[in-house]
């Protein structure tokens, strides 16, 4: 297929087939590449310029779109990639455009940054859907007026690893989104607002970071994130909620993803140099299985973090991590000239809520405006929905260019 910039008025006249009929899973790969349909597969040259629009589609089957869209699309466009920022990456994603008649301009527009689906193709939302709470919250930004791309980020729909919290990975595809989006021709002015949750919401707040440098012309109004993954590069060592070794719980199935992204990267890695023999059949399970089934299988084994991990990983497999968090995992400011809305839920334990609130404090020392938020009695993801009664108005402040009020150090509501 030929690389192609498509207006609204040919996407609607295309015919696409349902695309589940022909998934099937490359042989002997490890990072979960799988074939979805032709529409993912770019074996052309990748435009140097990144934010390139190489293919749109309407998003089919409909089940798997938002209902609040007059309408949707599949979109394929050029990045920058998130280990080796010289080597340019192909990015999968969806954009949603809401109901009504857009304002003058066009619709301002929302970058949204799900949090961990899995590692494998086909847990790419803009392949397989997302999750009912996710539907409800980009339907609500919508029904708000706002148009929505929702990137997969690098290696979920498109060959290659994906790398999970590679904050320069995220910043780029959803910087790269947001001008491909608006240069789709479907009515999208250049007004934008980043926002994101867990994964997502340190990607929003990277692609804030990142953005005067890397996409300067993109002009982001402010930046909304939720369960920010946040890492304090002059801490000695990362404070964390510890909690009982021996209790079953679904965050075991994470370090098995944050495994197989070190084993990307370092392929000398082994499973046996993390994991215990009755974990080991979970961690090959995970280079293809979407997060909701792999929490749910290792919970029905009775893991836990006493008898999954060994009680001291590998030399091998520190030094990598260590080597990753240097490279991918820390954001390069903490000053952002625009301001940020952070929201937590006070039992947030993913990542831990204490590490949320320094974001907020350390942000606010180094000259961000924070409009920060804790909410009693949530976690990590129903911090979400709650936060909507606040992001919302910050928002369409933030695109009034109304001034917002520095909250630095929330209290709980």
């Amino acid at each position: 297929m030929k690389s192609r910039i498509l207006n609204a008025a040919v996407v609607l006249s295309l015919l696409v087939s349902l695309p589940f009929a022909q998934a099937k899973v490359y042989p002997d790969n490890l990072v979960g590449d799988s074939y979805l349909s032709d529409f993912y597969e770019w074996n052309q040259e990748i435009p140097k310029a990144s934010g390139t629009l190489l293919r749109i589609e309407p998003l089919t089957p409909s089940y798997i779109g938002q209902n609040k869209a007059s309408a949707q699309y599949r979109i394929l466009y050029s990045s920058t990639s998130g280990v080796d920022a010289s080597k340019a990456s192909v990015v999968s994603g969806a954009l949603f455009i809401p109901k009504g008649t857009p304002p003058k301009g066009g619709w301002p527009l929302l970058v949204w940054g799900h949090g961990t689906v899995g590692l494998a193709d086909t847990c790419a939302p803009s392949w397989s859907g997302r999750l009912y709470i996710g539907v409800e919250h980009l339907d609500k930004w919508l029904s708000e007026g706002f148009a929505v791309i929702a990137p997969d980020y690098e290696g979920l729909g498109t060959q290659g690893a994906h790398w999970l919290i590679n904050n320069p990975m995220l910043a780029y595809n959803m910087l790269d989104g947001a001008t491909a989006a608006i240069n789709a021709q479907v009515n999208i002015a250049n007004k934008v607002i980043l926002s994101g949750e867990s994964q997502g919401g340190a990607g929003a707040f990277a692609a804030a970071a990142y953005a005067p440098s890397y996409a300067p012309k993109l002009n982001i109004k402010g930046t909304v994130a939720t369960g920010v993954i946040y890492r304090d590069k002059n801490a000695k060592q990362q404070e964390v909620i510890r909690s009982n070794p021996h209790e079953v719980v679904t965050a075991i199935a994470l370090p098995m993803y944050s495994f197989i992204a070190a084993q990307s990267y370092n392929p000398k890695l082994k499973p046996e140099d993390v994991f215990t023999e009755k974990a080991l059949p979970f961690v090959e399970r995970a280079r293809n299985t979407c997060i909701i089934t792999l929490q749910r299988d290792v919970t029905s084994a009775g893991l836990t973090f006493a008898n999954a991990l060994k009680e001291k990983p590998s030399e091998a497999y520190t030094k990598t991590v260590e080597e990753m968090q240097e490279k991918f995992g820390y954001f390069p400011t903490l000053k952002i000239n625009h301001p940020v809305f952070i929201a937590t839920g006070a039992n947030d334990k993913t990542p831990d809520v204490r590490g949320q609130l320094k974001l907020m404090k350390d942000s606010c020392q180094a000259g961000t405006t924070i409009e920060g938020h804790i909410y009693a009695g949530y976690g990590h993801s129903d911090a979400v929905p709650i936060s909507m009664k606040d992001a919302v108005p910050f928002a369409k402040k933030v695109l009034a260019d109304q001034k917002i009020k520095s909250i630095c150090q929330p209290i709980l509501e």
